[in-house]
């Protein structure tokens, strides 16, 4: 896939500040963890999730972009329907660390990344089962 036409340095400054969101991201899971299906946690989740993807495809990462879109969706859906617990958080932090291995995988130089889809719509759609929703609602198109 192309990779993005900024600077380099404006490429390494999104990939710094994604750290931050990521951060973010497992501080709301291990929120979750503590108090099931908390709102505020739920909130903070998928909006930082949004805020990711759309940095993410202006810088054009369309990789990162769909997989954090398509995330945030089943969180959405998962959150409105107090469906966030149990089984669903182990498989929402392996997301994440997905998530955070994608960037890492992400050429500073270029913005490429030379991804194999395979795995993440394997996890996508562990999610959606886990949280009681339908497969196909995790390859959904942003």
């Amino acid at each position: 896939m192309p990779g993005t036409t900024l600077p380099g340095n404006v490429l390494q400054a999104f990939l710094n500040d994604t750290q931050g969101l990521l951060s973010r991201c497992q501080e709301c899971v291990q929120h979750l963890v503590l108090i099931e299906n908390d709102p505020d946690a739920c909130q903070c989740l998928v909006e930082t999730l949004d805020n990711l993807g759309l940095r993410a495809r202006a810088h054009g990462l369309v990789e990162v972009a769909s997989y954090t879109s398509r995330l945030q969706g089943l969180l959405g859906t998962a959150c409105n329907r107090l469906r966030l617990h149990g089984r669903a958080l182990p498989l929402l932090e392996a997301c994440l660390t997905l998530l955070a291995w994608q960037l890492e995988l992400v050429d500073p130089r270029t913005g490429c990344l030379d991804l194999d889809t395979h795995e993440q719509d394997m996890l996508l759609d562990e999610l959606a089962v886990a949280l009681d929703l339908p497969r196909s609602q995790a390859r959904l198109s942003p």
